[in-house]
């Protein structure tokens, strides 16, 4: 039996934003860890307000959501900046400009003389894509190709005499430390992603038998067969590695704490289902025969289907959660603050046959609880958590966010149906507790009152005493910032007051989702000094 796990501290009453790092302005087609990140965290700063938080910053997969990554440890290579590549010499201006990232500037083609001399310029025409939106289709065509020049630079430099590397050693050193530090990992990232390269991209139940089920023959013949496509990952991970601590340690050093977001389920074509599938439930042949999503409500009428495999969580108690923890750690090493989304599933998960076409059919299992929320505390230490509590709640989930005192989340545009005793609205605030304006699934703020009839906005023209719509937003703003809630978090988007154009993700369809990018200088001195105004007003300054 584990020992008890001493309560997590309230956060300080604060405010914070929340941009998507794929959202940041870039050159290269989607937001990085580069210039534009850093001006971000001074953005956040200038604001007065404590917290930056982001979506999951693990490599996309089919379909491009955060939530569905190829591991539960990895980084995205997009994110990945292409002029700090260039900065440590593993890139040419010209390998970037010489290629088309569907962000609506036409590639210039000029020689490397010209761009080592830095005597270029770049044609801003727009044509060739939308620069509000991520083309990832360019960026699986063309970005890798990128990222493997900078590689080759890299053997390059290393493979010289050690006379000549005398003075870059300690970053070899780094590297090498980088691989054994994160040996429960890595090498099983690295051969996943080469593998599925070399059977060009399928889902890794349709390999070949012998790497399939890992047998040791087939590990032993694809570690030798894809040994340079092997260490090509590991270059990745290191150079998203080193890029994201160098942004933290700044994002820090202002006073500004970075909050991150995991899903508490992996996707089925990952490393970590592929590598360690004991920890799921899959039958003998490695497949589902029951997946993950949530029951119909007032949001849909068949329910949500994800399709991701569910945990085997006796199996995981056994081994003492060590995937959870080690999971959990180097979560706690990446971010300031940690979101568990679908909180609910750790208490009570819903399951669905892999074969039903909705979630319909499905029935409720009960997880873990306290037991992995011991787990993960000691995982993080002082790190804080926040609990994505949305959905309908049972008696358990509030024992547990009580017991660990974690706060849960309220969402403003869930607020205004009508009903004065409705959670979300701010006078039914507790101090413990999260403020969204929305989540990545919802509307904009400014796209949920255009869009909705008046008769739907009866109760929110009365709350919000407007009807006009961008006051209401403003309206919004004020109720939260006013509110007793500990924490308030507003995304970007509603900031700028932008239209459900800019929205991040709606569910259950395909289009835009994920693809939102803020243009150069969209934000200004004149948002600084608003929500600067706000913190001060309602006590949520960043001192």
């Amino acid at each position: 039996m584990m020992k008890n796990e001493t309560k997590k501290q309230t956060f300080d009453r604060s405010a914070g934003v929340l941009m998507s790092i794929s959202s940041l302005p870039s050159d290269y087609g989607i937001g990085t860890m580069g210039k534009a990140a850093y001006e971000f965290a001074d953005f956040v700063r200038a604001c007065n307000h404590k917290y930056w938080q982001v979506l999951p910053i693990g490599s996309t997969t089919y379909g491009d959501s955060p939530y569905q990554s190829y591991s539960a440890f990895a980084g995205n290579p997009y994110f990945i900046d292409l002029d700090m590549l260039a900065e440590d010499g593993l890139l040419l201006k010209s390998d970037m400009l010489a290629v088309d990232w569907g962000d609506g500037k036409v590639p210039v083609h000029i020689s490397e003389e010209e761009a080592g001399n830095g005597n270029f310029t770049q044609n801003t025409d727009i044509g060739l894509g939308n620069e509000c939106y991520v083309s990832y289709e360019k960026m699986y065509q063309n970005r890798f190709a990128v990222l493997r020049k900078a590689f080759e630079s890299y053997k390059a430099v290393r493979s010289e005499s050690k006379v000549k590397l005398a003075a870059g050693l300690p970053e070899y050193k780094k590297y090498d430390n980088f691989i054994r530090d994160n040996a429960d990992w890595i090498e099983n990232y690295a051969l996943f992603m080469a593998v599925k390269e070399h059977f060009n991209g399928v889902v890794w139940s349709e390999w070949d038998d012998d790497i399939r089920f890992r047998t040791e023959e087939g590990l032993k013949k694809y570690r030798s067969l894809l040994a340079d496509d092997i260490d090509f990952w590991i270059f990745v991970q290191y150079e998203f590695d080193k890029q994201w601590q160098k942004l933290k340690n700044y994002v820090n050093s202002i006073g500004v704490e970075i909050i991150g977001d995991i899903p508490i389920y992996m996707g089925y074509d990952s490393a970590d289902v592929w590598a360690e599938s004991q920890y799921f439930q899959l039958n003998e042949d490695r497949l589902c025969e029951k997946v993950a999503g949530v029951p119909p409500d007032a949001f849909s009428d068949l329910g949500q289907k994800w399709g991701n495999p569910l945990y085997d969580w006796d199996t995981l108690e056994k081994d003492d959660f060590s995937w959870w923890y080690r999971r959990m750690h180097k979560s706690a090493q990446l971010y300031d603050v940690i979101r568990i989304d679908h909180f609910i599933g750790i208490v009570k998960y819903y399951t669905i046959p892999a074969d039903m076409p909705d979630a319909r059919q499905g029935e409720y299992c009960m997880g873990p609880g306290k037991k992995l929320t011991d787990v993960i505390n000691r995982a993080i230490g002082d790190k804080k958590i926040i609990a994505e509590d949305l959905g309908v709640l049972v008696p358990e989930v509030n024992e547990l966010l009580e017991e660990n005192n974690y706060p849960g989340m309220k969402v403003l545009e869930f607020a205004f149906g009508g009903d004065r005793k409705n959670p979300h609205l701010p006078h039914n605030y507790t101090q413990n507790c999260v403020v969204y304006g929305g989540t990545h699934d919802n509307e904009t703020l400014m796209g949920y009152f255009i869009e909705h009839p008046d008769w739907e906005l009866g109760y929110a023209y009365d709350y919000l005493d407007t009807r006009d719509k961008e006051r209401m937003v403003d309206q919004v703003f004020r109720a939260a910032y006013g509110s007793v809630a500990n924490l308030v978090i507003f995304a970007v988007q509603d900031i700028l007051k932008l239209g459900n154009w800019a929205r991040m993700n709606t569910p259950s369809t395909l289009g835009t989702n994920w693809k939102w990018r803020m243009k150069k200088g969209e934000l200004n001195d004149s948002h600084i000094k608003d929500m600067r105004y706000l913190a001060s007003v309602f006590g949520r300054e960043n001192s």
